[in-house]
């Protein structure tokens, strides 16, 4: 393993000097490449004739502003971020970027260009949003601004930033959310939107659960993945990622009293896959790639996908639709329709009072169809038989001007580039007055006789054509054989339901793509395996232990997550019939020796915010100081502690702890938000068990510089890595005693990657550079003598 490890290193560094000697053959990829594109390719031409005569022609544009557009649209995209806006330390945030990074940026100039000082947009509420005139390529590569950029790119790790488009966070502020909505992300990925709609449930921090919660859905199965590592980062348990096709994505199931109903969601977000012309500012490609083909082979997905929407929204509730397109074809033809044959049921919203301050277009209620040779069309009638499959009758306005008007199509909102230095977008809410006309009579659940998904023809009915409507006739059965195989599979399904075990959906419903997932299992509520931990943390009786769940059904349970109670009835009345990528946060990990302590689960910290309202014991409460030495120190003995912390401490028995900080409203100038820490007692030592990047930022609150410390530790990171590369430079054939330890370190990195391959869900970039640092940390300290405390401790932090 050892020496196939150092072939496949030294073979990378080959192909890189390969490359490296090509690129410099071709005369590109040097400094002098001002353009930024690696290996000498040529920058794209910001110009396409079809897309300037096709948008002239349809007039979206206001007179007199078309080279305002056109020029903004050949500009860098500027960067901007979002604080998250539901945090406790969401203001100490604001102030740290108001009086220390965005001063620092004052009289700044970056190759040869002043950087303006960030702005807040003044329509996103509570200064919670900024943008820059920077853009992203300039922030990430400019030596000056690699401070600013290690802060962003740290907090965003931790949740407390997103760095988010403008114009992105536009639909998730219109669907007006409240903690009691359930909420539908219908197309969720890459999940900037979705982390919105997480802080919007969690308004209030004082309420561990709300009674709403958001289910985020994407057709691309990696990109789920993508998607969980987004809502991972705000750490929340009312959050479920699930990989369906969007335009027939199945009814959903709750327990309602007893009696089975359909779920129908209060808000839907309805960000729809579209041809992009919006982004051209960051997605350069599309200068080159765009034609009219792409909005009229994407109108009739983007219709059945907001059809679909609109069924699964309750009555009064709200769905946004949007697309960072600014094609009508996309946009108001896909509303005119979905108006059209609602038949009254849905109605625009006028939203021209919220959000004051953005500026807006309104939408537009005459449009023309353009093939990408350059012909028109304004009526269906005009369209040739043999244009007929690419050219469909829902993408022409409606002809009659009474239809049109009560359309209300101005409704509708288009943000253009031009106007506050955005890319392109379009909005539209609509409100559901009444039951879809093709459905009039809500769904009922036939409940007398047992029956899997699959075995009525309620599957056929969905995925055909997206209806609601349920037709609860059971299939006939063929024959005695059968019918006792379709009896025992209906008591295998009841069986695991009452178990609390929620597996994927059987093969025979559906294709399964992507990563095979663990089953969702919940504790039962007689499991021994909760006692201990009720009884070592003093749980209060109102803690929701049914609410807790295993990736395990068979073996040593190694992590405990929690989703909220609403949650729960969807995950066990719906595991036959959607695939749950992912759900729940981590709020309890098994620690190896901890059972000798009292209990066999430490706290995680990524759920201590959710759990600490129910804990009664074992609670530290340390002073600034206190919190200081945790962060900075990685075993500090307690000796070093305050006498109050000390005095706490020395009553208390060995293992894990919670360390609560609350500020003093009397010393203004120290942190002025709580923080809760996940900790271990020794028996001479106190220490935090918290990821990197949430140290950084606890730091930054305090007022701790952490940028030097940083780039000492990734010089002596470089160096450690350069010592072990030369080392196996010298090695060409056999293995010396003083090569094992580099071996160790490099098969240890093998088995990380393979790990991070087989389990991206559980594995994120952070823990992989958090494994390989504790790995470089125990290869330095070979020859020390280490306390059994301490390995004890430093295995429990790689497992998180």
């Amino acid at each position: 393993m050892g020496r196939r490890a150092r072939d496949r290193r030294r073979q990378q560094q080959q192909q890189q000097q390969q490359q490296q000697q090509r690129r410099q053959e071709r005369g590109g990829g040097g400094a002098g490449d001002q353009a930024g594109w690696a290996g000498g390719y040529p920058e794209i031409v910001k110009e396409n004739e079809l897309f300037e005569r096709y948008y002239r022609e349809l007039g979206i544009v206001p007179a007199g502003e078309w080279d305002a557009f056109m020029a903004a649209l050949r500009e860098p995209l500027p960067a901007t971020l979002r604080i998250t806006g539901y945090r406790s330390h969401a203001k100490e945030i604001l102030h740290c970027l108001k009086e220390k990074y965005f001063r620092e940026l004052q009289d700044l100039e970056v190759d040869g260009q002043k950087v303006d000082m960030p702005q807040s947009l003044s329509w996103y509420p509570e200064e919670l949003a900024w943008h820059t005139n920077l853009s992203r390529k300039i922030l990430r590569k400019s030596p000056q601004l690699e401070k600013f950029h290690q802060f962003l790119v740290s907090e965003t790790e931790c949740g407390n930033i997103s760095r988010q488009e403008t114009v992105s966070m536009i639909p998730p502020l219109l669907l007006d959310v409240s903690p009691h909505h359930k909420i539908l992300d219908m197309c969720a990925a890459p999940g900037s939107k979705t982390a919105q709609l997480i802080e919007m449930l969690h308004a209030d921090m004082n309420v561990p659960f709300p009674k709403g919660f958001v289910i985020a859905n994407d057709v691309d199965n990696k990109r789920c993945y993508l998607l969980v590592h987004q809502a991972k980062r705000l750490n929340s348990p009312c959050i479920m990622v699930v990989n369906h096709d969007a335009s027939s994505i199945p009814n959903l199931q709750i327990d309602v009293d007893g009696r089975k109903e359909i779920l129908f969601y209060d808000r839907i977000l309805c960000d729809v896959p579209c041809s992009g012309d919006g982004t051209m500012r960051k997605n350069i490609d599309v200068w080159k790639k765009w034609t009219t083909q792409n909005s009229l082979q994407l109108h009739g997905l983007q219709l059945r996908i907001a059809t679909r929407g609109v069924e699964q929204l309750a009555e009064g509730g709200r769905m946004v639709y949007s697309t960072c397109s600014l094609n009508p074809i996309e946009n108001e033809a896909v509303i005119a329709s979905l108006l059209e044959k609602s038949q009254g049921a849905l109605e625009l919203a006028d939203v021209s009072s919220e959000l004051p301050g953005l500026k807006r277009m309104p939408g537009i209620a005459k449009w023309k169809v353009m093939l990408k040779d350059g012909q028109w069309f304004e009526e269906w009638k005009d369209v040739p038989s043999n244009r007929q499959t690419q050219i469909r009758p829902t993408m022409f306005p409606v002809k009659d001007e009474q239809k049109l008007k009560a359309m209300n199509l101005e409704r509708c909102l288009r943000i253009l580039p031009h106007h506050q230095n955005t890319g392109g977008f379009f909005v539209a809410v609509l409100i559901k007055k009444s039951p879809m006309p093709w459905n009039k009579r809500q769904p009922k659940v036939h409940q007398k006789i047992p029956q899997r998904p699959e075995d009525t023809e309620v599957t056929a009915t969905n995925s055909d054509n997206g209806s609601d409507c349920i037709t609860e006739e059971p299939i006939l059965v063929v024959n005695e054989d059968s019918k006792k195989m379709q009896e025992l599979q209906n008591s295998d399904t009841e069986q695991s339901k009452k178990e609390g075990v929620c597996g994927p959906p059987p093969s025979k419903k559906m294709k399964l793509f992507g990563f095979k997932e663990d089953p969702f299992v919940f504790l039962p509520e007689d499991d021994p395996l909760f006692l201990p931990i009720q009884k070592f943390y003093a749980l209060d009786s109102s803690f929701p232990k049914m609410n807790l769940l295993t990736r395990t059904q068979e073996g040593k349970k190694r992590q405990l997550y929690m989703v909220s109670k609403e949650l729960r009835n969807v995950l066990l009345n719906n595991s036959e019939k959607m695939k749950v990528i992912n759900t729940g946060i981590k709020v309890w990990s098994r620690n190896s020796d901890g059972e000798q302590f009292g209990c066999a689960f430490r706290l995680a910290q990524e759920g201590i915010y959710t759990l600490y309202p129910f804990i009664h014991a074992r609670i530290i409460n340390v002073c600034i100081e206190d919190v200081k030495i945790l962060l900075t120190q990685e075993n500090p003995f307690l000796s070093k502690f305050s006498s109050e912390t000390q005095k706490n401490v020395k009553d208390m028995a060995m293992g894990s702890i919670v360390l609560k900080y609350n500020p003093d409203p009397e010393k203004p100038d120290d942190l002025q938000c709580p923080i809760v820490l996940c900790g271990w007692q020794g028996k001479t030592s106190l220490r935090a068990f918290v990821p990197k990047n949430e140290r950084l930022h606890y730091l930054r609150m305090m007022g701790i510089e952490v940028f030097k410390a940083k780039r000492k530790e990734e010089e002596l990171e470089n160096k450690t890595e350069e010592e072990v590369r030369h080392r196996l430079a010298q090695t060409e054939e056999g293995m010396d005693v003083e090569d094992k330890e580099n071996d160790l370190v490099t098969k240890m990195e093998a088995e990380i990657c393979e790990e991070s391959s087989q389990s991206p869900v559980e594995s994120s970039a952070m823990e992989i550079e958090n494994k390989i640092e504790d790995i470089d940390q125990s290869s330095k300290n070979a020859n020390t003598h280490v306390s059994q405390e301490s390995k004890d401790t430093d295995a429990s932090n790689v497992k998180d």
